[in-house]
């Protein structure tokens, strides 16, 4: 990578734990440092996944493993089942921050304000309680599409996506439990990972990105309940992005700073805020496994008030239309169905009684798991229905081979002879992929045209 330029290395002089010598090393160094995070609902361990590989823990995540190399993930069709999610590591560390800051055996309304392209959502759906509500927010309508596709492909069932403006969520009040708030930032944390954005970086950029961060924060300040956590983090080395904004949001709200306990070990570096001395965490990618990266947790003074709850009703399914549904779901009564423009949708409890008052305020991309459509006779299974964790563990499904996984990953043909026909699971290892229909002479393959895998080639 080209070497780090002064204009960007002096702007770091007297930064708590910043060691030039050591810093600029790691970043000519060339050193790529691959990790996943494991969707738990949908995989048991680790190993089953990379056998090529060595694998080792991420410390502050449950879930998160370093890979000795980067495989081609392109080509893993584990990799399209939402089986793991790929994420740097030091972003991982949101959830020891949650973890420290929340009551997570009590459903909360949490809300990740810059969701795309949705490592960080994944990760608070896959470490809050299961029947908490999570928006996954996004403004820019192209990123909102990719979120959804990777929200759907986790599979969960509890995750609202929306794609609003940050201001519009003060139209519902106080409202989340959690916000997440991981800023548009200069970028100079993913130096070592995208050496192309080096030439791009400048201190005006800096003193925009800050003053576009202020305004997020601002705007969406009025969403969190009192005695509710604020979350930020940035991928930026800038104070002007990190210890400034500490101070800045304690003099503009009525926020108090949370500090976190760190394991000397993780070679985190605590830092305070010039002004009130509020304690934030830094990421070096020489002394973490892992890249640049800024954390501090606050939370909102006073006693939250209940929230009234939106009297508008949703378009449930007619109980004899519930019984065609039911063979597909493992979920279990409680769980709701809705009809919405001609398609079958599961919500849960907690996302039934709050949808209402989402739909009045925001635009909603996504919502709860797509069923799929209900024709005179059958279901048309979706494509969210196939990956979700909602799904019935009996319904008829073939394994495939890495080979016939990679073509139907491609929606070509496929040539699967003695197989029951009518609706079928695509499988590899023992993970859907998606829907095949079985007809007498022909295999219709159901993948999404628009997630197909382009790229010629095969794993590495």
């Amino acid at each position: 990578m080209p070497p780090l330029p002064p204009s960007f290395t002096d702007t770091l002089k007297g930064l708590p734990g910043y060691d030039p010598e050591a810093f600029s090393a790691v970043h000519a160094s060339g050193e790529r440092i691959t990790s996943v995070r494991l969707q738990p609902q949908k995989t048991t361990g680790i190993a089953g996944l990379f056998p090529q590989l060595d694998v080792t823990p991420v410390p502050w995540s449950r879930y998160g493993y370093y890979l000795s190399s980067r495989p081609s993930f392109t080509f893993d069709p584990q990799f399209h089942a939402g089986a793991y999610y790929v994420q740097e590591a030091s972003s991982m560390f949101l959830e020891e921050a949650i973890r420290q800051t929340m009551d997570l055996d009590e459903p909360l309304k949490a809300l990740d304000l810059c969701a795309a392209p949705g490592g960080k959502s994944t990760l608070i759906q896959a470490t809050l309680h299961p029947q908490s509500l999570l928006v996954a927010n996004e403004v820019i309508k192209s990123r909102a599409a990719l979120l959804s596709d990777n929200i759907s492909r986790w599979g969960a069932d509890n995750v609202v996506v929306t794609n609003n403006d940050p201001r519009d969520f003060s139209r519902i009040g106080e409202y989340f439990d959690l916000i997440v708030a991981d800023a548009p930032c200069s970028g100079s944390g993913l130096f070592r990972r995208d050496p192309e954005a080096i030439d791009e970086w400048s201190y005006d950029n800096v003193m925009l990105c800050s003053q576009r961060q202020q305004r997020i924060l601002a705007d969406a300040l009025p969403a969190l309940k009192a005695g509710g956590v604020l979350i930020y983090s940035t991928c930026s080395y800038a104070r002007e992005e990190d210890e400034l904004i500490m101070d800045w949001l304690l003099e503009n709200f009525p926020l108090e700073n949370i500090p976190l306990q760190l394991n000397p070990g993780w070679h985190i570096v605590e830092t305070l805020s010039p002004q009130r001395q509020a304690a934030g965490y830094r990421f070096y990618p020489d002394q973490v496994k892992g890249e640049g990266f800024f954390i501090a947790c606050f939370r909102k003074y006073g006693e939250a008030a209940p929230h009234k709850k939106h009297r508008g009703q949703l378009s449930l399914l007619p109980p004899r239309e519930v019984a065609r549904i039911q063979p597909w779901l493992n979920v279990s009564d409680e769980h709701m169905l809705m009809l919405h423009q001609d398609e079958v949708i599961i919500l849960t409890p907690h996302m039934a009684e709050e949808l209402p008052l989402l739909q009045k305020n925001l635009y909603i991309r996504k919502a709860g798991v797509k069923a799929g459509q209900l024709s005179a006779k059958d279901l048309i299974p979706d494509h969210q229905l196939a990956l979700s964790t909602c799904i019935a563990a009996d319904l008829p499904a073939t394994d495939l081979a890495l080979e016939d996984a990679l073509r139907y990953l491609r929606k070509d043909e496929l040539q699967l002879p003695d197989i029951a026909k009518g609706w079928t699971l695509m499988r590899y290892n023992g993970m859907n992929l998606g829907w095949a229909k079985v007809l007498p002479n022909r295999v219709n393959n159901y993948y999404p045209k628009e997630l197909r895998i382009l790229k010629a080639g095969t794993p590495e």
